[in-house]
């Protein structure tokens, strides 16, 4: 989904510029920018940022507002952690409301396609690293396959229950023609973030900053 300004009153405008400057100012306080300093670092997270651009771009739509796209945000996450997958996810966002003349929905949109993802899918990664055994099948198809799928499926109840709080569509034409698409877009979304974790866990696990080896693949 990509709302457009027109989807929502201009006074909430101000409620979720609030929001998504707080949590701008959360990441700009707290990321370890330190990171980002090594070339080899710099390049990987520029690099997956530029593929999940490449997944937005690859959308269809039904009304004006109602597009869909996979996310990416679980990847994100589980490279590299919640704040620089939310910085990543803002760029992306960006880059899309700036292409589209869109600048007035940046807020919701990265807040939606960005905060909620990254969201449930940091809990769900907290939850099994804490009530689960340390297993590298655990690891892929919980936080991987189960949490893209969840955090698609949550994106499009968030997304849902907004536009229909707006009233830019009823709800009833909502659960019918576009909630319903979100739960294949979360099998994609499933598939293709666990064979990408997959093959970086085995080939690349530098890459995966939640994913410790020796935790994982200990005799």
């Amino acid at each position: 989904m990509n709302l457009v300004a027109s989807n929502f009153p201009s006074h909430w405008q101000w409620g979720l510029w609030l929001v998504a400057v707080l949590l701008g100012a959360l990441i700009v306080r707290k990321a370890s920018w330190r990171m980002l300093s090594d070339a080899t670092n710099l390049n990987i997270f520029l690099a997956a940022t530029v593929c999940v651009l490449g997944l937005w771009l690859i959308k269809t739509g039904i009304k004006p507002g109602l597009n869909f796209h996979l996310i990416g945000a679980t990847a994100l996450t589980l490279m590299f952690r919640p704040l620089f997958a939310l910085f990543s996810l803002a760029l992306l966002t960006a880059a899309i409301s700036i292409w589209h003349g869109e600048y007035l929905a940046f807020a919701v949109n990265w807040l939606i396609l960005g905060g909620v993802p990254v969201g449930v899918s940091w809990a769900i990664f907290r939850l099994v690293d804490r009530k689960l055994p340390n297993h590298l099948f655990i690891y892929i198809f919980v936080n991987a396959f189960f949490g893209a799928a969840l955090a698609a499926v949550a994106v499009g109840l968030v997304s849902t229950g907004f536009v229909a709080l707006a009233g830019s569509y009823t709800l009833n034409y909502l659960l019918a023609e576009y909630l319903p698409y979100f739960f294949l877009i979360a099998f994609s979304e499933a598939f293709i973030t666990g064979m990408l974790i997959t093959m970086m866990v085995i080939y690349k696990p530098e890459w995966v900053s939640t994913f410790d080896d020796k935790r994982y693949l200990a005799d």
